[in-house]
């Protein structure tokens, strides 16, 4: 038995009222079970029951066994003094608080079937132990949960904003230059564009925001990828030999520190979506007179955002992935996906936290309609939930999936989530209670 089960079937009233009684005190009517609190103290405050037609108010303890109430401790610690109700599955000790009085204990009587049910799914060797269920749910909960999810979600990634925003000095350009170059690099460069966009301050590469080629230099020499030994054929390249001219001087008049250029990974990689042609497009997104923050609050809506993130690679890329090697003719142009993915991983996040710290609501409820207009992400995590059952039907909810597994079906919380919650109540199983292996 686990004392999570034992607190859920009190939070949401899966016992049997009429079974609820004290030894001595009798029946136990529960008037509310009072309010879950995850911290340290009493599993529940603010309980309110009615004894022998007098009405008591205080804390709930739930245990497993009664005398893990010594186990515990509780026994001196009068912080348990305001507990006014015991309850447990096994009743096996009278227990009294630090003051010396004796606490009413009560035996949790329920169906067993939840108790199953319950084991089926934290038990299950499938990620999303639901699979196959979720449909059995309510959409509206359903909905209602995902968008509670992607508002966790949102909240988590301001966090991480508010922490960079403090390291660029309230900069805002700088922080989503720097938020905008770690998904440049997918999942797989994630690591190495973090790196250059700290060794690279934007406000240099503002200074030459009129040369293409100079951006280029820039962020290809910073990268580490203008070091000959990298590209064996670039060494008679000229616009390759152009830009470690241009980097030689230019890192030696901004004092710069480039990157591993070994850190970067083309394997298993697209040829589009190689790190060359992706600093390439970061290049043109930086070479503008105006700032990038400030035109992103110009923008107001997905197709504008999209448009200002469709960069076109330099001319050197329409005939190559990498330096020295020619190949036919590329696109060169990011495309409307990878422009969806900064959109939703960096340019909503930032302006949800610019909307909170300037308290502006709207501008917070337009990063929400952001995420809403924008297609779910197409990603593992989205293709295991839609054959599981669970479709998402914007970025919104995709961003919600992720949060959800990550937070919850990686660690079966079932109970803590509302889908969960809801197949364990309704009974529905997973698998039978034949191939149940392990009891948590």
């Amino acid at each position: 038995m686990k004392e999570e089960f034992l607190h859920w079937l009190w939070k949401n009233r899966f016992f049997d009222a009429g079974g609820l009684a004290d030894s001595e005190a009798g029946q136990i009517e529960v008037i509310t079970p009072g309010d879950y609190n995850r911290d340290a103290g009493p599993d529940f405050f603010n309980t309110r029951l009615m004894i022998g037609g007098t009405s008591w108010a205080g804390n709930t303890e739930i245990h497993v066994s009664a005398s893990d109430w010594y186990r515990h401790g509780h026994h001196t610690d009068h912080a348990y003094d305001n507990v006014i109700l015991h309850l447990v599955h096994n009743n096996d000790a009278d227990v009294y608080t630090a003051s010396g009085r004796r606490l009413l204990t009560a035996r949790m009587e329920f169906d067993l079937a939840l108790w199953e049910n319950y084991i089926d799914f934290v038990n299950n060797p499938s990620v999303l132990a639901c699979a196959g269920l979720i449909g059995k749910t309510d959409g509206f909960m359903t909905k209602h949960w995902l968008w509670s999810l992607a508002i966790d979600r949102l909240e988590r990634k301001s966090n991480e904003i508010r922490k960079m925003l403090e390291k660029t000095g309230g900069d805002w350009e700088e922080t989503l230059y720097r938020l905008i170059s770690r998904y440049f690099g997918f999942r797989v460069n994630t690591a190495p564009f973090e790196m250059l966009a700290s060794r690279l301050p934007l406000k240099i590469i503002r200074k030459h925001s009129d040369s293409i080629t100079q951006v280029e230099a820039l962020l290809f020499g910073t990268a580490g990828l203008l070091d000959e030994a990298l590209f064996r054929e670039a060494v008679n390249d000229d616009y390759y030999l152009l830009l470690t001219r241009e980097y030689r001087m230019l890192k030696t008049k901004y004092s710069l520190q480039p990157v591993d250029g070994w850190m970067w990974k083309f394997h298993r990689l697209r040829p589009a979506n190689f790190p060359t042609v992706r600093l390439s497009q970061l290049a043109s997104l930086l070479t503008h007179s105006d700032g990038l923050f400030s035109r992103v609050l110009e923008s107001h809506d997905r197709e504008s955002l999209r448009a200002l993130l469709s960069v076109r690679a330099s001319a050197y890329w329409n005939n190559h992935y990498i330096f020295g090697k020619v190949v036919p003719a590329t696109a060169g142009r990011a495309g409307r996906q990878s422009a969806d993915l900064i959109i939703i991983n960096a340019i909503s996040p930032v302006i949800f936290v610019y909307g909170k710290l300037k308290q502006q609501q709207e501008r917070c409820d337009w990063a929400l309609d952001i995420l809403d207009a924008l297609p779910p992400e197409d990603n593992s995590v989205v293709t295991d939930f839609m054959e599981a059952g669970l479709r998402p039907e914007s970025a919104l909810a995709s961003q919600a999936l992720i949060e959800l597994r990550t937070l919850w079906c990686r660690y079966h919380r079932c109970l803590d989530c509302l889908i969960g919650l809801s197949l364990i109540g309704m009974g529905h199983k997973i698998r039978g209670s034949s191939s149940i292996f392990l009891e948590p």
